[in-house]
């Protein structure tokens, strides 16, 4: 559409006086392109309807870290399903009616002794399904490489400063194997409900980048 009539400058500043960004109007990547294909192909062919796949997409969006919140809490408070998570996290996420799919999950203790922290090296690697989608700094190069030579630096740079004398496990995620850290319980948590509980497992300290922190 024409658009002859300026009498505002683009630089900086949009009209309205938010900063500006370009349009990201570029071309579809390569596997957008199959996605779209094969999205059509099987509506085409029958195997799937428009509306499931709307659903699909629905139910994903809708998962957030608030579910793997819900699984700590639990195993907070509850030392026999603490057991099973850490025997087989996935199997014991679905008696609580998350749908962890097919992938292997696998829970990881932080104790007085050590401290886990989770990357994917190689993409974005992500247990979806518990913790939604994940943070933009997850699937950075920096954090993918860095984590894995030097997580003490990293965790610090988190603002987690952790005692010369604990371990540091780095946990590498892959296409088949997802991890969820169970932070230690702080000790001002102690005898609240396992409602309450949750609110204050935070994102960050699933990952292993954080602490668990009381609700403001």
């Amino acid at each position: 559409m024409p658009h002859d009539h300026h009498d505002h400058s683009h630089e900086g500043l949009s009209p309205s006086g938010h900063p500006y960004r370009a349009d990201n109007d570029t071309g579809l990547s390569y596997w957008q392109v199959m996605e779209i294909a094969l999205r059509e192909l099987l509506i085409e062919k029958g195997h799937l309807t428009a509306a499931q796949i709307h659903a699909q997409i629905n139910a994903m969006d809708s998962r957030s870290p608030a579910n793997g919140a819900r699984v700590v809490a639990r195993a907070w408070v509850d030392l026999e399903f603490k057991a099973a998570l850490l025997d087989n996290a996935g199997e014991a996420s679905r008696t609580m009616g998350f749908d962890i799919g097919p992938m292997h999950l696998i829970a990881l203790e932080n104790t007085n002794e050590v401290h886990n922290v989770v990357v994917c090296t190689l993409c974005s690697c992500y247990p979806r399904n518990l913790l939604g989608l994940p943070p933009d700094w997850y699937k950075s190069r920096a954090y993918r490489s860095r984590t894995v030579i030097e997580p003490r630096k990293v965790l610090l740079e988190f603002g987690l400063s952790l005692p010369e004398q604990m371990q540091v496990r780095v946990h590498d995620s892959t296409a088949d194997m997802r991890y969820i850290v169970i932070p230690a319980q702080p000790e001002d948590s102690f005898g609240l409900s396992e409602e309450a509980l949750a609110t204050w497992v935070t994102r960050d300290s699933m990952i292993g980048v954080g602490l668990p922190l009381a609700p403001q």
